[in-house]
């Protein structure tokens, strides 16, 4: 009987290969995703203030924002995932209206793109934890950078930059990243994400 060899380009093209389950579902992640950065949005007045005592703090904040696409990309594992569920999200937030206007979208993409790096620099094929804590870690930098260049943090100090680049990167790691694999993994636990590896994964660890 013939098999076919999992390594073959032609089953990593079949693998990779977005399915409608996964646009659908992806879709979803970033719909939910852009419902929670709506209530973020508000949140965000409220819990910076007590941040702004050391100026650049309130990019601790930022992961509430950038989890979208490492969630994305850790439950599809396809290519695009991650940019299309960050992006989703953003038009969401964008759309429904927030401080920030249509720019959203920019910061949405520009974000997706962060964390998607990640996932092609492992060809798509690994995401264990410190893969997701990766993108988190990409996506954090992508916003510290907008943020950083294209807004009013722009004419701030490098000490400003400094302490805001390591507080997006310390927020994109633990909530972008350490908390979506941890959702990625509950999910799979209850049988969520029976239609992707990921939660045939989860199973294969329970066992």
């Amino acid at each position: 009987m013939q098999t076919t060899n999992p390594s073959s380009p032609s089953s990593t093209k079949r693998v990779l290969r977005w399915r409608v389950v996964d646009i659908v579902v992806a879709s979803i992640i970033g719909v939910a995703s852009g419902v929670v950065f709506l209530f973020w949005n508000i949140a965000y007045g409220p819990l910076s203030l007590p941040l702004a005592v050391t100026p650049g703090l309130s990019a601790l904040l930022g992961g509430g924002w950038l989890f979208a696409g490492v969630l994305g990309g850790l439950i599809i594992r396809k290519p695009g995932a991650a940019l299309f569920a960050e992006l989703i999200a953003a038009t969401v937030s964008a759309l429904v209206g927030n401080q920030w206007g249509f720019s959203t979208l920019i910061w949405g993409l520009v974000q997706g793109l962060g964390a998607e790096i990640v996932f092609a620099l492992f060809l798509y094929a690994n995401y264990r934890l410190y893969v997701g804590l990766l993108a988190g870690l990409g996506a954090g930098l992508a916003m510290a950078f907008l943020d950083t260049t294209f807004t009013d943090y722009a004419v701030l100090d490098p000490a400003f930059k400094t302490v805001y680049y390591v507080c997006a990167a310390v927020s994109g790691i633990v909530i972008a990243g350490l908390l979506s694999w941890a959702a990625m993994r509950g999910l799979a636990s209850a049988g969520a994400l029976n239609r992707f590896s990921a939660g045939r994964e989860g199973r294969r660890k329970a066992a």
